[in-house]
């Protein structure tokens, strides 16, 4: 490091490099989309790592410049990242849960793997209502949020079964009222 090029950087700069929170570069290196070593209690990120992350080579002779600032990154090429906040009212704890699992399911079963969804789902079971945060590319978000509306829609049976479910077991004592 004595020629004036940096070779690690840390959790502080990288985030003020890529304006974002220093906790989001954090969860970025425990998730491992940003691959960094620990020196004591702290990550450093090497060069080639942030470069990777951020879709410059390492080798960029923007990366060196003569005053020792550490360079702004480029944008990643083509890259769409969607973050997104479904609020459902009036849903109950059943259907609540089935949505959930659909949801992570489909998730978890999506064809490119290279960009995964990220899925939380949180439900409130004083107000019936349910929220579900979607973080990933575009594309993926866009299909998963038609999937939803499908389930949610007139012609989706997420709240119809329940409320089927309901009215045949008051009407008929409580028997009977399991489908098969």
């Amino acid at each position: 490091m004595g020629n004036g090029e940096r070779e690690l950087y840390s959790v502080g700069e990288v985030a003020e490099l890529l304006g974002l929170h220093v906790r989001t570069v954090r969860n970025y290196v425990r998730d491992g989309r940003l691959k960094a070593v620990r020196i004591g209690k702290q990550y450093r990120i090497s060069k080639e790592d942030f470069a990777a992350l951020t879709g410059r080579p390492a080798d960029d002779p923007a990366d060196d410049p003569a005053d020792g600032t550490i360079p702004e990154p480029a944008p990643a090429p083509g890259h769409v990242e969607a973050s997104t906040i479904v609020q459902i009212d009036a849903l109950g704890p059943d259907a609540a849960h089935r949505l959930s699992t659909f949801v992570t399911a489909s998730a978890q079963s999506a064809r490119d793997t290279s960009d995964p969804l990220r899925i939380q789902t949180v439900y409130d079971k004083e107000r019936t209502r349910m929220k579900i945060v979607i973080l990933g590319g575009a594309a993926a978000t866009a299909d998963l949020l038609h999937m939803i509306d499908g389930l949610l829609g007139p012609e989706g049976d997420l709240f119809t079964s329940t409320a089927t479910s309901a009215s045949r077991s008051s009407s008929t004592g409580g028997q009977g009222a399991d489908r098969a």
